[in-house]
């Protein structure tokens, strides 16, 4: 297998956050339709800062989620990227320490194997990045010194929240719909960002957003479901996906109008790509 470098996985991870930032996600920021009071240079800025403390072997899986939300927070001032670094951290992670085994098996290796360490670390990092519709929780509170392994933090988060969810689930999500998504789409149209389209319209159209639901509970779940359900059946019907790009500045006016966010979705998307990426790589 292909050891990647410290500053070979920084690229890959800048690129995943690129190209999802080209993908035309509606309701998100991206290069056709910024919105919900950020830029696209801000994220881009979010993700030059956090790729190296995210992306340093020397630090514990903890460590990197802390000290790259801190570099986005001292960069931009805002929440830009969370949930991305919560969810690309193991991947690196799983790379740089178990260079011998596949992707998923690595990973699977990091998440049983977070410490309560790495959950205090993690607390600090979401507490600093100050998530919204975060709350206060009886068990294993943010704001409060962890007494469980990160993973099982997460746990007790995972039936609201789609990134804890990963934590418990191996990236389920990410391997078995995400990346076969990806796969299916580039391989279509050879084209990185609007196969990060289809990953987000797959994504929204199976499971809820938990950034939506955060906010709104499910009061909007089923109309976001189904306007991703359509989307997805027109990108499969189509040879060329600038068609669907009519439909899409529609969505993404009416999601916007009600200020409505899928950033959980966005988030996997990046996860999504980057596994791609990460995977290609190793095979190489």
């Amino acid at each position: 297998m292909n050891l990647l470098n410290q500053n070979t996985l920084a690229e890959l991870y800048r690129n995943a956050c690129e190209v999802e930032l080209q993908a035309f996600k509606p309701g998100n920021v991206s290069i056709y339709a910024e919105g919900h009071d950020m830029t696209v240079d801000d994220f881009r800025r979010s993700a030059e800062v956090s790729a190296l403390p995210l992306c340093n072997v020397n630090y514990s899986l903890g460590e990197k989620i802390f000290y790259a939300t801190k570099a986005t927070r001292d960069a931009v001032g805002c929440n830009t990227n969370l949930g991305i670094i919560l969810l690309c951290a193991p991947l690196i992670h799983a790379v740089q320490h178990y260079p011998n085994l596949k992707l998923r098996e690595a990973l699977a290796k990091v998440l049983k194997n977070t410490t309560i360490d790495d959950a205090n670390w993690t607390f600090q990092a979401i507490a600093l990045a100050s998530p919204g519709g975060l709350g206060e929780v009886e068990n294993q509170d943010v704001n409060q010194n962890a007494t469980v392994t990160l993973q099982a933090a997460m746990y007790l988060s995972s039936s609201k929240d789609r990134i804890a969810l990963q934590y418990v689930s191996d990236y389920k999500d990410i391997f078995d719909l995400g990346v076969f998504s990806y796969t299916c789409a580039f391989n279509r149209w050879g084209k990185q960002s609007w196969a990060a389209v289809a990953v987000y319209a797959n994504l929204l159209s199976q499971f809820p957003d938990s950034h939506i639901e955060r906010k709104f509970g499910s009061r909007y779940s089923a109309r976001v479901a189904t306007m991703m359900r359509e989307l997805s059946d027109k990108l499969r019907i189509v040879n060329d996906p600038e068609q669907v790009k009519p439909l899409l500045y529609q969505m993404d006016a009416e999601l916007k109008s009600h200020g409505l966010n899928p950033g959980t979705s966005a988030d996997l998307t990046v996860a999504t790509v980057l596994t791609a990426f990460l995977e290609c790589s190793l095979c190489k």
